[in-house]
């Protein structure tokens, strides 16, 4: 099941870290997806330690339920293992069969446990911290969620869309933080820190692939986002609104880098080398030299 989830070695992965996060004995390996399934694990403590008071859906249990079962029926978890398994191998081969079926078992119940949690902390009981603001109670779990949902993304296309929808929410946060100097310049702080990898993801992979997907998603990010950014200035002190100036401009380099990406691709240059913080820096099409 290489599913858009988790693929079978990321899922044995994750369901080790499960286990060392809940006392378990510790493997002596490194993944370079430790640091994405992390931030997963981490919520699956976090939810276990403090569960949000909030009821989740009979019909969300319902589908939940049937698409484990689907599951796990599919993948042959729980399903008794076929005495040929175990009869075929001799020797060496043979005495390694029930470990390497164990492992395998291993990874497809990671693989239910993973989809699990992935769809309970995205839906029902992540709503609690929804609506949560820097300062409240809530607040880590909120962000904790969308690291949660990095970790579960398919593709640096899916990662560079979450990071500007988060800016989105970076920027909802702001307006309802206007007059505390501090906590404005530090959300909008984040907000331009996900418009970068956001950005930087998808130039990159409009780039690699000739493609301009993401391009299109970054225009279509823009458009909204510039409107709102400058309705801040409305209201605001000198202090907010050098703030504010400050991600206008990103959202211009933004804007700027994009349009000379796209330029690049439709006249057939190579995917540049050299890049920055909002991915690569394409070189100007020979008819505009």
């Amino acid at each position: 099941m290489d599913s858009n989830l988790f693929s079978r070695r990321r899922a044995e992965r994750f369901a080790q870290l499960l286990d060392e996060a809940n006392g378990g004995r510790r493997h002596h390996v490194r993944s370079r997806a430790d640091d994405e399934l992390a931030a997963l694990v981490a919520v699956g403590q976090q939810l276990a330690a403090d569960r949000p008071a909030v009821e989740v859906d009979a019909e969300f249990r319902t589908g939940l339920r049937a698409m484990l079962i689907a599951t796990a029926e599919r993948e042959g978890v729980g399903a008794p293992a076929k005495p040929e398994t175990a009869a075929t191998g001799t020797g060496i081969r043979g005495s390694l069969l029930p470990a390497v079926t164990g492992r395998r078992a291993r990874a497809r119940g990671a693989i239910l446990v993973g989809v699990a949690a992935g769809a309970i902390a995205l839906s029902g009981i992540s709503a609690a911290s929804e609506n949560a603001l820097p300062g409240d109670a809530l607040y880590g779990m909120k962000r904790s969620t969308e690291r949660a949902q990095l970790a579960l993304a398919s593709s640096d296309l899916s990662r560079g869309q979450l990071f500007l929808d988060f800016a989105r929410t970076r920027l909802d946060e702001a307006a309802t933080v206007r007059g505390d100097r501090i906590g404005f310049s530090v959300v909008l702080d984040d907000m331009d820190a996900d418009i970068r990898r956001g950005v930087r993801l998808l130039t990159t992979v409009a780039t690699q692939r000739s493609d301009p997907a993401g391009l299109n998603a970054i225009d279509g990010f823009l458009t909204g986002q510039r409107r709102a950014v400058s309705g801040l200035l409305d209201r605001a002190d000198h202090v907010e609104r050098d703030r504010t100036h400050r991600s206008l401009a990103l959202l211009d380099d933004v804007a700027s880098r994009a349009a000379g990406i796209r330029a690049a691709i439709a006249c057939g240059l190579p995917a540049p080398v050299a890049s920055d913080a909002l991915g690569p820096t394409p070189d100007a099409c020979p008819a505009d030299r």
